[in-house]
């Protein structure tokens, strides 16, 4: 990191991370929340996350409330956790979203959930934001948009 001082002012150049616990504290009562055992939704993220072994198969209705609770498409997240993460198989400190470039750390898979769900719905970098625009500002690799919305379509075919 290069330090330069011009007239008392210090300026930094590049930047130094460290993994840092994230956590983000927004949950809804059960009777807020739909009953996702009867929702199609959830046997089709269960499905699609268990013909590859994920180990997010055992957070698919954690990611439908996400989804219900930000606004958010609800295949986004599950979609973003598979191409960053294969679905929890690459996922360290449970980030299976590679936030923060990967240094993210998060106390369980639902924190990083519920996170990142939260982030992609309120924060200014986000917001008001379709998935493309969403996706563009997450990764601007001129690729990455179009793996997602891959794996989202292979989640299901419309929305």
């Amino acid at each position: 990191m290069r330090k330069l001082l011009t007239s008392g002012l210090a300026v930094f150049a590049g930047m130094v991370s460290v993994p840092a616990k994230v956590s983000h504290q927004q949950t809804l009562s059960s009777a807020q929340l739909p009953d996702y055992q009867q929702d199609a939704r959830l046997k089709t993220l269960q499905k699609f996350f268990g013909k590859a072994h994920c180990p997010a198969q055992k957070y698919s209705q954690v990611f439908l409330e996400a989804a219900d609770t930000y606004d958010l498409d609800w295949r986004l997240l599950p979609s973003i956790s598979f191409v960053e993460s294969t679905g929890g198989k690459a996922a360290k400190n449970n980030n299976l979203f590679g936030w923060d470039s990967g240094r993210a750390g998060f106390d369980s898979p639902v924190a990083s959930i519920q996170t990142v769900g939260y982030r992609l719905s309120h924060s200014e970098l986000y917001r008001d934001k379709d998935v493309d625009g969403i996706l563009a500002t997450y990764n601007p690799d001129s690729e990455y948009a179009g793996r997602v919305k891959f794996v989202m379509h292979q989640i299901s075919p419309s929305e």
